[in-house]
């Protein structure tokens, strides 16, 4: 999880489009202006430059206010929108983009996706239904079908909203619907996920699971209400209904801490708190803390220990007894 985090943020810092305000310079084969509708048309050709934005498609209008100032410019037919600075370009494709001259938003909508290139290999690509730049907020909000790939890493929901600071850094990412997070054969699941850059965590919530390849091969299953992980610290809890399936293990308690091992990002002990149980086989038991460990593979149980072994008789002839 740690290597998942690290680079999905690192992709994330680099997504969003800038506009500020500036002239406004659109350039086609025509142009025509009607007060009934109070729109510009431009048509062919139709290049538009807005600071480092740049806007290539084949017909656009804006609106016009009563007092003469421009509104909207709204471009059709699978318009392209791109910036570029340094040796980083951004590019957005969608059927339809809309750029608010006054509130500084940028929406595209329909079959939409945000590349972000570092030379000529894209690092990082957004799909979506719609995506919407709210550059006054530094807020990018993209909604239906949403997809974010880096490299192995993937994400899938419903909505995803990106907070940046003013400096351009990440403040906060909100994977919302739907939401899953995906390395290779590595994947998590919840309702909701929540990164916060301050402190470090990212946190899900409702219905999360977790799933894990270990090294030897086996799946390590994590269910639980909450998970949360703070990158800072390297440390992982999980509580609410906790539940964990490694091989012939199950264990299940209220709260869970997991460290991975010394130099790997895999979860190798597992620490529960609260009345818990592990099970294996027909042998089921139950304490106040149990200690699981991966690798090698064993467990402590401590405090109020009970265990209980299922199945031992199946009838009076083998019942044990003293002989009474």
């Amino acid at each position: 999880m740690k290597r998942i985090l690290t680079v999905l943020v690192s992709a994330l810092l680099l997504t969003g489009i800038g506009v500020q305000a500036s002239d406004l310079i659109i350039e086609s084969k025509t142009q025509t202006f009607s007060e009934d509708d109070s729109k510009i048309k431009f048509n062919g050709n139709v290049n538009v430059s807005i600071d480092d934005l740049k806007v290539v498609g084949e017909s656009a209008d804006v609106n016009v206010t009563n007092d003469q100032k421009l509104d909207t410019a709204t471009f059709y037919d699978k318009p392209y929108a791109f910036e570029v600075k340094k040796n980083k370009k951004r590019e957005v494709k969608a059927n339809i983009l809309k750029v608010s001259l006054i509130t500084k938003i940028v929406r595209a909508e329909g079959d939409t996706q945000s590349i972000v290139f570092e030379g000529k290999t894209p690092i990082v690509v957004i799909n979506a239904d719609v995506q919407e730049y709210n550059t006054k907020l530094g807020v990018m909000t993209a909604t239906g079908a949403v997809t974010m790939k880096y490299k192995d890493i993937e994400t899938f929901s419903d909505k995803a909203e990106i907070t940046m600071e003013k400096n351009g850094d990440l403040k906060k990412l909100v994977l919302t619907t739907n939401a899953k997070v995906k390395q290779e054969n590595n994947e998590s699941f919840a309702d909701k996920f929540v990164y916060d850059a301050t402190t470090g965590n990212l946190t899900a919530y409702g219905n999360t699971t977790s799933n894990a390849l270990m090294e030897d091969g086996s799946k390590l299953v994590l269910k639980a209400r909450f998970q949360e992980y703070n990158q800072k610290k390297s440390l992982f809890n999980a509580s609410g209904d906790v539940r964990i399936w490694y091989q012939d293990y199950y264990a299940a308690g209220p709260k869970v801490t997991l460290l991975p091992s010394a130099g790997s990002n895999k979860p190798n002990e597992a620490y529960f708190s609260g009345r818990s149980s592990i099970s294996q086989g027909v042998r089921t038991i139950y304490a106040d803390r149990i200690k699981m460990v991966i690798n090698p593979k064993s467990f402590d149980a401590q405090g109020n220990t009970r265990t209980v072994i299922r199945n031992i008789g199946s009838g009076s002839d083998d019942s044990v007894t003293l002989g009474l």
